[in-house]
């Protein structure tokens, strides 16, 4: 069983399971890895992906809903980031639900991930609000 196990691990690609997240204030997804393929749709800084495959300078990305696009290399980096899965999501002064709620967020709000408390993660949005929320409301 371990056997069978280990060589799963092995035959899995590294890069299945990279993430990556956008560095600019706004990134453009292509429908295809050039810079005159169709631009589906945009996203914000801190937007999440998982990374499917590479093509020179150019990543095929995933988001949180399953969605496919091209994003150049420049406009990502490795930062820990998630993106709110659910709406009106509370985001707390402290890592618990006996915190006072900062404020609300919509479904889609890509956050920026600057410390883990169990199931609670220390954020910050782009616009310098940050605070906790807890993990089940995130990808």
């Amino acid at each position: 069983m371990v056997g069978l196990l280990l060589t799963f691990i092995l035959l899995v690609p590294a890069q299945a399971a990279e993430r990556m997240a956008v560095k600019v204030g706004l990134a453009n997804i292509r429908s295809a890895p050039n810079k005159k393929a169709e631009i589906v749709w945009q996203v914000t800084k801190y937007h999440p992906f998982q990374i499917v495959k590479k093509k020179g300078n150019w990543y095929q990305c995933k988001d949180f809903e399953g969605d496919r696009g091209w994003v150049y290399k420049s406009l990502l980096n490795s930062s820990s980031t998630v993106i709110t899965i659910k709406e009106n999501c509370n985001v707390r002064s402290g890592p618990g639900s006996k915190n006072r709620i900062l404020f609300i967020v919509d479904r889609e709000v890509p956050l920026k991930v600057l410390k883990r408390q169990g199931r609670w993660l220390q954020i910050i949005h782009e616009d310098g609000d940050q605070g906790w929320i807890h993990a089940s409301l995130v990808w």
